[in-house]
């Protein structure tokens, strides 16, 4: 592994934990093995890092996720929202990622939302507005024509909710449901995830 990528992954776990502010240059260097100039070097200052973090880490994660989604529709032009629901939670829910690497990218996106940076601004409009904007247009006509556009983007942010609650919950929903948390769970819960939103978007059985 290169210095560079040392550095990317020692200062995502960090900031992940400490947040922004709660980590210094130093603090990275030193888990990293190696010295301080190097971040200068490679990132430019701890900013050109954390926006390196965003850009390259999550967003690289984010973008895997992404393709995951678009691999399961296939070519289908107008998919069924059960599809577009059942696609998307099986992406999230069977990732490649470890538990380790889940959690992080969840703390950080955790940590963005409660004080949003410009790095994560950036991110936002690269990233995640594109893919959410493409899912938008293909749920929207499965909604009820008589309701705003704001309250139909609810839905859309209510089935991501669902889905990133029982991705990263994972023990308490063991601890809660006596169930445990191997591949047919995940089925289950695939099919509740869009059993539960089909009635939200229009009541189970496709009327507007």
């Amino acid at each position: 592994m290169s210095t560079r990528e040392k550095i990317l992954n020692t200062a995502e776990a960090l900031f992940a934990e400490k947040g922004y502010e709660g980590v210094s240059v130093r603090d990275i260097t030193g888990k990293a093995g190696c010295n301080v100039a190097s971040v200068n070097y490679h990132f430019g200052s701890k900013k050109g890092l954390y926006r390196e973090v965003f850009l390259v880490k999550m967003a690289e994660r984010s973008r895997k996720l992404q393709s995951l989604f678009w691999k399961k529709i296939g070519d289908s032009a107008n998919p069924p929202p059960e599809q577009i629901i059942r696609s998307l939670s099986e992406a999230f829910l069977r990732s490649p990622f470890s538990e380790k690497e889940r959690m992080i990218h969840h703390k950080l996106m955790a940590r963005e939302a409660e004080r949003p940076s410009e790095v994560f601004d950036e991110f936002h409009k690269k990233v995640l507005m594109p893919f959410f904007r493409s899912l938008f247009l293909m749920l929207e006509p499965h909604m009820p024509r008589r309701i705003k556009r704001e309250q139909k983007m609810l839905y859309l942010m209510s089935i991501f909710a669902q889905i990133i609650h029982f991705n990263l919950a994972r023990t308490m929903i063991t601890k809660v449901t006596g169930q445990t948390y191997d591949e047919r769970y995940i089925d289950d819960l695939i099919e509740h995830i869009v059993r539960f939103s089909l009635k939200g978007i229009c009541g189970g059985d496709g009327r507007k």
